[in-house]
C-alpha cells in the first residue's frame, strides 16, 4: 500500500516516455500531484544490426548457455533481430536472466521463460551475485549472452567473467539524448518541480544537463541513485523495488520529509534536546 494519500499535492517531472511513465503517472495524478511526463532519452537502433542477428542466431543453434537481459528496451532488439533472422527466441536451448519484473514480464509476453531474476536487488550487481556456477564439460557451456544498450557500464560483463563465465557482449540499442519541451526546462529552473522521478543513470545525467541540479530527484534503484549524485542531483528517495508502486511510495517519502522540519533543524531550535541515535541509512 502507498503513502500517496498522506502527503501534500505536489508538482513532479516524470522523465520518461508516456507509455513507460501511465502506470506512476496514474498513481500520482490520484494522489492529487501535478505531474508533468517528458522523455529526456529515447531508445535508437544500433547502426549496425549484423553483430545483434548474429548474436541471435548463435542463440538459436545452442551456442549460449544463459541470456541475460538488463532492459525492456533489450528485450525489443532480441525480438526484432528474432524477426529479422527467422528465429524463434522462445525454442532457443538456453535459461534467461532478468533484471526486474519490467523485464520479466517483456520475456514473458516474448514466450519466453525466465530462470534467474534477483529477489532484493534489481541491478546487474544484483544478477551477478545470484548468478550459478558455470557447468563444467558441454559445449558452449560457460557462454552468456548479454545483449546491452550502448552505454551500460562492464558491471555485469565483468562480474560474470569472475564468476567463470564467458560473457559475449552485444550492442542491443542506443540511447540518444531527447530535448525536453522549452517551457517544461524554464519551469525546472525556475524552481517549478518538487520532484523529479528518474529511471536509469542516462536519464539523471540529462535531467541535470538539461534542467540543472536544482531540484531534488526520486531513483528507481541504487544505480540510478549513484548516477544522479555523481551529475550533482540531490537524491531524495530510492524506490525500494523497480516497479510504479515502489516509485509512488518513494515519491511520497520524499514528499512527506519535505514537508516535515529535520531533527537537526528541530534540535537547533531547542539546544537542550539530546539528538538520538539511529542505524537507519536514508537514501
Amino acid at each position: 500500500m502507498t503513502r500517496e494519500g498522506s502527503t501534500p499535492p505536489a508538482a513532479v517531472l516524470v522523465a520518461r516516455a508516456p507509455g513507460r511513465a501511465a502506470g506512476l503517472v496514474t498513481r500520482l495524478r490520484a494522489a492529487g500531484h501535478d505531474v508533468v511526463v517528458a522523455p529526456v532519452i529515447e531508445r535508437a537502433p544500433v547502426d549496425d544490426v549484423a553483430p545483434l542477428d548474429d548474436a541471435v542466431r548463435a542463440l538459436a543453434r545452442g551456442a549460449y548457455a544463459w541470456t541475460v537481459v538488463t532492459s525492456v528496451n533489450a528485450v525489443d532488439a532480441l525480438a526484432a533481430a528474432a524477426a529479422r533472422t527467422g528465429t524463434d527466441l522462445a525454442a532457443a536451448p538456453a535459461r534467461w536472466a532478468a533484471v526486474g519484473p519490467a523485464t520479466t514480464r517483456a520475456l514473458a509476453a516474448a514466450g519466453v521463460p525466465t530462470a534467474l531474476v534477483p529477489d532484493d536487488d534489481p541491478t546487474a550487481a544484483g544478477l551477478v551475485a545470484m548468478f550459478p556456477p558455470p557447468d563444467d564439460g558441454a559445449p558452449d557451456a560457460s557462454r552468456v549472452l548479454l545483449p546491452l544498450g550502448d552505454l551500460a557500464r562492464p558491471t555485469l560483463e565483468h562480474g560474470l567473467a569472475g564468476l567463470g563465465w564467458a560473457p559475449h557482449v552485444v550492442t542491443a540499442y542506443r540511447t540518444v539524448h531527447h530535448p525536453l519541451p522549452d517551457d517544461v526546462v524554464a519551469r525546472a529552473r525556475a524552481g517549478g518541480f518538487d520532484l523529479v522521478v528518474v529511471a536509469s543513470g542516462s536519464v539523471a545525467r540529462e535531467i541535470a544537463a538539461q534542467t540543472g541540479t536544482g531540484t531534488p530527484v526520486v531513483a528507481i534503484g541504487t544505480p540510478s541513485a549513484d548516477a544522479a549524485r555523481d551529475a550533482g542531483l540531490r537524491v531524495a528517495a530510492v524506490a525500494a523495488h523497480p516497479t510504479d508502486a515502489a516509485l509512488a511510495d518513494a515519491v511520497a517519502a520524499a514528499l512527506s520529509a519535505a514537508a516535515v522540519p529535520t531533527t537537526s533543524t528541530a534540535l537547533a531550535a531547542d539546544p537542550t534536546t539530546t539528538a538520538p541515535t539511529s542505524t537507519k541509512e536514508h537514501p
